[in-house]
């Protein structure tokens, strides 16, 4: 079991920000379900802890948890739900790393959620369909995956990948399909919040893409944001003490000594010059000649 747990972090740390990324939602649904069994054993269901990490569409219980449009991005509340969501990343991501580097992957993946988020709270509060429902919470990954999805597949839309059944296919027609699945299914009362956030996250991930082919990279502002945010955390290394050190004044006995030294050394290399010539001398000669040469 502890090699396991050795491979596991060994994976993690040299892995790729999106192994990093299937990691930490992974261990975030394994510590939901562990605390979620703790409670039901205790009889403490109706503490309902997930409201703290879910995106609330009440713009007043959102000022109280002003977290929860990062936190709602990496919580999935069942197997199912999380598997296809890392799949998802792990086929489309792995396509988007040979394209771009994983700072841009990481980046837009926090910009399509904070874009699902934003059109799941507007879209609640304006379009008088979600409004009936009241205040609604959301949490998942889709809308950030979204983003990747649609980003590679408008930034390299000739790009083919292999589906049983369907043969080879270009990723535009999956992530347009896809798109047009969540489009018209607005009207489903049973999952009204996600497919509206994976409209939001396809959007962020379309204007990525249209975006990056005329020279401007809409995820550098986030990059900058997450760099300094890491920095915060990071210990911060106390500046290196300037090491002095004082060298003893040389007296004219001292100095005279010492030439005296320097020149037999130097008369008797080039006494074995005389007799054996330069190839006789050793490294450590050569140098030394070389040295008095220039003085």
């Amino acid at each position: 079991m502890g090699d396991f747990f050795d491979r596991l972090k060994i994976t993690y740390k040299t892995g790729d920000v999106m192994i990093k990324l299937i990691f930490i939602n992974t261990i975030v649904f394994l510590l939901i379900k562990v605390l979620e069994v703790v409670l039901t054993l205790f009889n403490l269901q109706q503490l309902n802890f997930i409201q703290y990490l879910a995106v609330p569409s009440d713009p007043t219980d959102l000022l109280h948890r002003i977290w929860t449009p990062i936190t709602y991005m990496f919580v999935h509340n069942g197997f199912w739900h999380i598997l296809f969501n890392m799949l998802w990343l792990y086929w489309f991501g792995s396509i988007f790393m040979q394209y771009f580097s994983g700072r841009t992957l990481g980046s837009l993946y926090i910009i399509g959620g904070l874009s699902g988020a934003i059109l799941f709270i507007l879209t609640f509060n304006l379009i008088p369909f979600y409004v009936g429902m009241g205040n609604s919470l959301m949490i998942g990954a889709s809308a950030a995956v979204m983003a990747i999805v649609m980003g590679i597949a408008f930034y390299r839309p000739e790009i083919r990948i292999n589906l049983f059944l369907f043969g080879s296919i270009k990723i535009i027609y999956i992530a347009v399909f896809v798109f047009l699945l969540d489009f018209l299914a607005l009207d489903n009362a049973n999952n009204p919040g996600g497919h509206v956030a994976h409209i939001g996250g396809a959007i962020a991930g379309f204007i990525f893409a249209s975006r990056y082919k005329k020279g401007s990279d809409l995820t550098e502002w986030m990059s900058l944001m997450v760099d300094k945010t890491i920095n915060l955390f990071k210990p911060k290394k106390g500046k290196a003490k300037m090491k002095v050190t004082y060298k003893k004044k040389e007296t004219d006995s001292d100095y005279n000594y010492r030439k005296q030294n320097e020149q037999v050394e130097i008369d008797a290399i080039l006494d074995k010059l005389k007799q054996s010539g330069y190839s006789s001398l050793s490294a450590k000669e050569k140098e030394t000649l070389f040295n008095a040469s220039k003085k």
